[in-house]
């Protein structure tokens, strides 16, 4: 489903060029829900911004769907784009528009006719469990709904990957529990690809099956999640497997850790 080759991202600064991505080689198989794990400025947000090519990369090659993303340009790259989903940490979310219309713009955008899209949102708010906030503003939601705002919108041009952006990041423990037990029921409704951009290790352990650690750009461990908590093999996830076990409390039971 997504393939990963060889991918390098540069930025030039005043001092000079700064390496973001060296080497990355990925493979994420069609259904799976992947982690992608690492401290603040890891890489992390380069990466997924490489993989829906709002990033241009300086080389290397991005493959989704058997398509080579990095080679499409204009008109070819846009319908690319809308067959991969993205939802972010702070929500992005048009405050003067309702729930309905945040989710029906792109659809609008891409040309749909009123009436599909009035059947695609109705169908994809109720999956969400929003039906009864269709003329709510988000002013008006609390964090997780506005979260679930942000993921039917990902979700209404139908997308084939779901890219999620620190998305739990802003939300306390017991809703971040809500949201991931919803992208796990969209996984598994629709067989969506999903690949998860974090800093929590308990996001990896309730959600994924297989994870990458990224540190200074470069993919340091990749293996199943419970490798990376049992038998980690980098410095890296031993330090975020350490601190995480550290924040355990009195009974035993994990709480979410969060490495900034």
């Amino acid at each position: 489903m997504i393939v990963v080759k060889e991918l390098n991202k540069s930025y030039a600064t005043r001092d000079g060029k700064v390496s973001a991505l060296q080497d990355i080689n990925l493979s994420i198989k069609k259904g799976e829900i992947f982690g992608i794990i690492g401290a603040s400025g890891a890489g992390k947000s380069t990466l997924i911004r490489c993989l829906n090519r709002l990033e241009q990369p300086d080389s290397g090659s991005v493959e989704v769907a058997g398509t080579n993303i990095t080679e499409l340009k204009g008109k070819e790259l846009r319908l690319a784009r809308r067959r991969i989903g993205m939802i972010f940490q702070q929500f992005n979310l048009l405050e003067a528009k309702t729930v309905y219309g945040n989710v029906a713009f792109p659809l609008r955008v891409a040309g749909f006719s009123k009436q599909e899209t009035r059947e695609r949102v109705h169908d994809i708010l109720e999956l969400v469990g929003l039906s009864d906030k269709l003329n709510v503003y988000p002013s008006q939601l609390s964090g997780g709904q506005k979260q679930r705002v942000g993921i039917a919108r990902a979700l209404a041009a139908q997308p084939d990957v779901l890219l999620s952006d620190e998305a739990t990041s802003a939300l306390d423990p017991q809703t971040t529990y809500s949201i991931l037990e919803l992208l796990q029921e969209i996984n598994r409704k629709l067989n969506l690809t999903i690949v998860l951009i974090t800093h929590e290790m308990d996001v990896l352990r309730h959600i994924c099956v297989n994870a990458a650690v990224i540190e200074g750009g470069r993919i340091v461990e990749n293996g199943p999640v419970e490798q990376l908590f049992y038998r980690p093999e980098s410095e890296t996830a031993k330090q975020f497997v350490n601190i995480f076990n550290y924040y355990k409390d009195a009974n035993g039971a994990e709480k979410a850790v969060i490495l900034r």
